[in-house]
């Protein structure tokens, strides 16, 4: 994922996801907040995305996602229901939060002082070789209900 740091300059970082699409596309990551990701979110919270199969042979035909929208820290219900869409796409991360052993514990602890945030893309451009041809993107616009509701 990509940022833009306080001199417009770009920021990139690699996160963990899930996500949620029943009423547009919404992205939740897990990050610590006084990373720089998360700092340059604060002040502006533009964001684009990519998402890949890394394991992806080099001679066979592409496909993946670049994703462009606005991103911003979870707070209350929406925290909530991003911590749960979160633990059912990573079950070690549910496991560690409700464990009583000290090793997961730990590891629970440092995670509880992290924030979830939500990216919501507003474009889409799709690549995927095998079904559009070599090197053709489709661009797609994302529609939402109401863009400025922070639980919706």
């Amino acid at each position: 994922m990509a940022t833009l740091d306080p001199r417009n300059r770009p920021h990139i970082n690699t996160a963990y996801f899930c996500y949620r699409g029943l009423d547009g596309l919404e992205i939740f990551f897990l990050s610590d907040i006084k990373s720089r990701h998360c700092r340059n979110l604060l002040r502006n919270p533009s964001m684009a995305m990519t998402i890949f199969r890394t394991s992806q042979p080099w001679d066979a035909p592409g496909r993946g996602l670049q994703l462009f929208g606005t991103c911003s820290q979870t707070e209350g219900q929406l925290a909530r229901r991003a911590r749960q869409v979160y633990a059912k796409r990573f079950p070690s991360y549910a496991k560690w939060m409700s464990s009583t052993k000290k090793g997961e514990k730990k590891l629970a602890e440092q995670l509880m002082s992290y924030r979830f945030y939500r990216f919501l893309p507003r474009q889409l451009k799709v690549l995927d070789e095998a079904e559009y041809g070599g090197a053709v993107f489709i661009m797609v616009n994302i529609g939402r209900r109401n863009p400025a509701s922070k639980t919706e």
